[in-house]
């Protein structure tokens, strides 16, 4: 009767171990997100159209490729990880559309969707990109539950109060800021999710390692390519 309990209560110690260790990562990805150019601009009431145009067209390119690395990731969890594996393809399919919603948002400030479409991707963005479809590719990519940390958390903690800032200083229609407010109100129940996926995975200190590193390399590279945006 006790080593059910007990088995539980290592796995819950993990899970809290690993959270304490990403909380970290956290809020060093927090302070190089808000030197970049363009938050320090939207923090300070300063962002021209130009800038959240370009941020849109930026940010269209990495979340176009979003889901393609969650999918890639969850074809190279093994049998003995189903569950996992059907999660992560639950999550791919709930996003795989999100970038339709930045093309709107472009289009409602003036923007046209063939130059949002054919727009390149920038450094930090081929960087991260290159990063994460390189991790996911790997058997069993349990660390890549640090990058979604990463960007989960800015959708959850972020997203919703840029969005709003964006209307109020460029006097635009929330029409404008979809894709933004979308993510500030379903990306708390992922995080939520995060959590859950976080209770199926075999976590050792090794594991924890993997993931923890993970999410800094993310969150190191998603400052870049939010800094590369002008």
């Amino acid at each position: 009767m006790n080593a059910p309990v007990a088995a539980k209560d290592i796995q819950d110690a993990a899970v809290q171990s690993v959270l304490r260790k990403l909380a970290i990562v956290w809020t060093e990805f927090e302070g190089e997100l808000e030197a970049t150019d363009l938050i320090r601009k939207l923090n300070r009431g300063q962002l021209r159209l130009t800038d959240y145009q370009a941020f849109l067209v930026n940010l269209r390119q990495q979340v176009v490729d979003g889901a393609c690395w969650i999918a890639r990731a969850a074809s190279n969890i093994s049998e003995d990880h189903f569950e996992l594996r059907s999660t992560l393809i639950r999550h791919a399919a709930t996003e795989h559309r999100d970038y339709r919603l930045l093309e709107d948002d472009f289009c409602a400030t003036g923007g046209t969707r063939d130059a949002i479409r054919t727009a390149n991707k920038n450094p930090g963005s081929e960087a991260l990109s290159a990063w994460m479809f390189h991790t996911a590719s790997k058997p069993d990519p349990f660390d890549m539950i640090g990058a979604m940390f990463i960007i989960e958390g800015l959708g959850s903690t972020k997203a919703a109060g840029w969005g709003r800032a964006v209307a109020d200083q460029l006097g635009l229609d929330k029409k404008a800021v979809s894709f933004l407010l979308y993510h500030g109100e379903n990306d708390a129940d992922h995080m939520e999710e995060f959590e859950d996926m976080l209770r199926l995975l075999p976590l050792d200190s090794a594991l924890e390692t993997r993931i923890v590193t993970c999410a800094r390399v993310t969150g190191r590279l998603y400052a870049m390519q939010i800094g590369d945006i002008l």
